[in-house]
């Protein structure tokens, strides 16, 4: 039978119930219940097992996770999904503002983004462990520059090895300019959405742009669920709850940066753009991931300077009981309680212990950890956000996509991080392979009003 990651009913299911059990719903029946039938729990670091299945066990999938889907969970009305519910929650919502930004401060955006998404390729799915062992053999601790595998001894590389699809473009020695990523793609799709649809854009037009742009071998998790949905004739919202066990992932939240770039000074403005793309795919804490980046990231973009300030507008736009605005308080905690950012991670890593390495609360506690730990520096904030572990290049790609707006210019950011980019983006987003970032900034910048 063939084995598609990240829709199959069987592998979802496992997923489910580790969702169910982090907002408060009791599944243990439906737990017993699959246990007994012979299925399994999730796979810890992938999207699907490689056991054939027993189609009987595969219908007994799809039954359970409409069953769990049904039961209620009393974090609801802390983690609505609905924007009017959402913003009624958040007392200190932004008022509706205007502001500018600059072509140079969306170029560095650009390449930060880029710079942090590659520094964290070689390493996605590799364990907090093996990330400090590799760096530490190849003289990279603390982490300081790209990986290499220059120096590694044979016994670290075969016990942690890379990412086997980023290797080839993401170590020092082998980097060619920006590669193919979805943290790269779903900017560029957002880019296409303000041209065809400007800032009013729909829920239903992102997904259109998506079937019309994006292939789907290049979604994964709770965007491959909704792109299955769509086949299938389910219409948005619903694309983000049928069957989706990823939903409170962190995939919304990598496709912040347009709203925030492209909203200069208008935090407000750019968290509702970013709710309206999120809940194609997402709910609850997955949606407030990309409102809060879009949010802090507007913010940046119109020239603040101070990251507290930055993060704590991101925070305005996300209901301040939800579990994920725990993790942003958590992660500030513990950056500034640690002098070491070392042991700052290590409690991040403890408390999120029984989360997927995707989902976005233990992402978004690095996240704020990383940049307030950093306090603006370019260099700090990636090499922050890279060496926490979790989602690597995910986590690299927001933490640089806003210091590269704290730097302003593309001259602020080292040569040693901008040169191997050598001004040009792999995709296969429509017209735009081997496009430079210099002509991508000036295309956002014609796209803010």
């Amino acid at each position: 039978m063939l084995r598609q990651s990240w829709v199959q009913p069987e592998d979802l299911i496992g997923h489910e119930l580790r969702q169910a059990a982090q907002d408060g719903r009791d599944a243990s029946a439906v737990q017993r219940c699959w246990l007994a039938a012979g299925g399994h729990l999730a796979p810890e670091r992938a999207g699907a097992s490689a056991e054939p299945v027993d189609p009987a066990l595969r219908r007994l999938a799809e039954s359970l996770l409409d069953e769990l889907a049904a039961l209620p969970s009393p974090l609801a009305a802390d983690d609505p999904t609905q924007l009017a519910s959402i913003k009624e929650l958040c007392l200190d919502w932004p008022d509706a503002a205007t502001g500018v930004t600059t072509e140079e401060r969306l170029h560095a955006a650009w390449l930060g983004r880029a710079v942090g998404c590659l520094l964290g390729k070689p390493v996605e799915k590799m364990t907090i462990e093996g990330i400090r062992a590799i760096a530490r053999d190849t003289g990279n601790w603390p982490l300081h520059t790209w990986f290499s595998e220059v120096g590694l001894s044979d016994e670290l590389r075969a016990a942690y090895p890379w990412n086997r699809r980023s290797r080839p473009t993401s170590l020092a020695e082998n980097i060619d300019g920006m590669p193919e990523d979805d943290d790269l793609n779903y900017p560029l799709l957002g880019l296409l959405l303000l041209d065809r649809h400007g800032h009013d854009f729909t829920t239903d037009d992102v997904a259109k742009l998506w079937l019309d742009e994006l292939p789907a071998g290049r979604t994964f998790t709770a965007e491959r669920i909704a792109y299955r949905n769509l086949l299938d004739g389910i219409e948005p919202p619903h694309t983000a709850s049928h069957r989706n066990p990823f939903r409170e992932w962190i995939g919304a939240q990598i496709r912040a940066d347009i709203f925030g770039w492209t909203n200069p000074g208008n935090p407000a403005r750019a968290a509702e753009q970013a709710h309206r793309d999120a809940t194609l795919t997402h709910t609850a804490n997955g949606v407030y991931g990309e409102m809060f980046a879009a949010a802090a990231i507007a913010e940046a973009a119109a020239g603040t300077t101070d990251v507290h300030a930055v993060i704590a507008t991101g925070l305005s736009v996300v209901p301040p009981r939800s579990r994920f605005a725990e993790a942003i308080r958590f992660g500030i905690e513990q950056a500034r309680t640690h002098t070491d950012f070392e042991h700052a991670v290590d409690a991040l890593h403890a408390k999120y212990a029984d989360h997927h390495w995707v989902h976005v609360l233990p992402n978004a506690a690095l996240l704020a950890a990383a940049l307030t730990h950093a306090d603006g520096d370019f260099n700090a904030s990636i090499t922050n956000a890279v060496s926490g572990g979790w989602d690597t290049d995910s986590n690299g790609a927001t933490a640089g996509s806003i210091a590269g707006l704290i730097a302003g210019t593309p001259k602020a950011l080292p040569h040693r991080w901008t040169a191997p980019l050598k001004n040009r983006l792999s995709t296969t987003v429509g017209g735009m392979n081997g496009i430079g970032f210099d002509e991508l900034a000036a295309r956002t910048l014609k796209a803010c009003t």
